[in-house]
């Protein structure tokens, strides 16, 4: 069920020039989350901010009674959010959104483009509780984009590659080595970024013959499907990102 409530910041690191982790406390214990859900987040005090933001919820705490998230600074609300302090009250609206399937056994590669490694740490969680072998392959521009490697390395292998070559391999996520072998023995591919990158990460799922989902970034004003902007087109019509995804099996996309 659907919470609207008034959360605590507790914590808050910068990672980089544009990337930090916000830790949000709750008022009282917390539903169940899975990973893929997000949350719908109002921005205070701001006269050019109306709409809430949509973030993936990265992790939770329940002890805490805590949620975290991953934000990258590219626009004023998110640059609003990276002002808040320790303190301060932030209306959130969670969960949202459906989850990713989780495999108790096998191989899952995930394929991560910059901000999209945002539902990956919970969801890696999950999977390593299950005993799931995991790959993460995360892709970004440069060095200076590729954040939290080391909290990964605790769940499974990590592959990194840079447009300027600066970490790992060089050049665009779907050109990594990983990709040359034709068999690629995945049970499952999970994928969120750009969505040029899913759609190449797509294309190759299908032609591999892998189950892929793709947790879409549209923009998601409401979270309960009344504003409409996040329609995407599917093999059954057109859909509410924000109430029957995020997360989509790439053969319903229309991609």
């Amino acid at each position: 069920m659907k919470r609207v409530e008034d959360f605590t910041v507790v914590d808050h690191k910068w990672l980089n020039y544009s990337s930090f982790i916000i830790e949000l406390e709750a008022p009282g214990d917390l539903p169940d989350i899975q990973a893929g859900n997000f949350a719908e987040i109002g921005i205070a005090n701001s006269p050019k901010v109306f709409l809430r933001r949509p973030f993936s919820i990265y992790d939770v705490n329940p002890a805490a009674n805590s949620l975290s998230f991953f934000v990258k600074v590219v626009g004023e609300g998110t640059r609003l959010l990276g002002e808040t302090r320790k303190g301060d009250n932030l209306s959130v609206i969670y969960p949202l959104g459906n989850s990713f399937s989780k495999p108790v056994s096998g191989r899952v590669l995930v394929v991560a483009g910059g901000s999209g490694i945002a539902p990956f740490i919970l969801y890696g969680k999950e999977l390593h509780k299950n005993g799931t072998d995991i790959t993460f392959l995360f892709g970004a521009r440069s060095a200076d984009d590729i954040v939290l490697t080391d909290q990964f390395k605790t769940l499974g292998n990590v592959l990194t590659i840079t447009e300027d070559g600066s970490l790992g391999e060089k050049g665009l996520v779907t050109r990594h080595s990983l990709f040359s072998n034709r068999k690629l023995s995945f049970d499952l591919i999970v994928t969120c970024g750009p969505e040029p990158m899913m759609k190449a990460v797509g294309k190759i799922s299908l032609e591999r013959d892998i189950p892929c989902e793709a947790s879409l970034e549209n923009t998601m004003a409401c979270g309960f499907g009344a504003c409409l902007c996040c329609i995407v087109p599917t093999i059954d019509g057109n859909k509410c990102v924000c109430t029957e995804g995020p997360v989509f099996n790439i053969k319903d996309l229309k991609w």
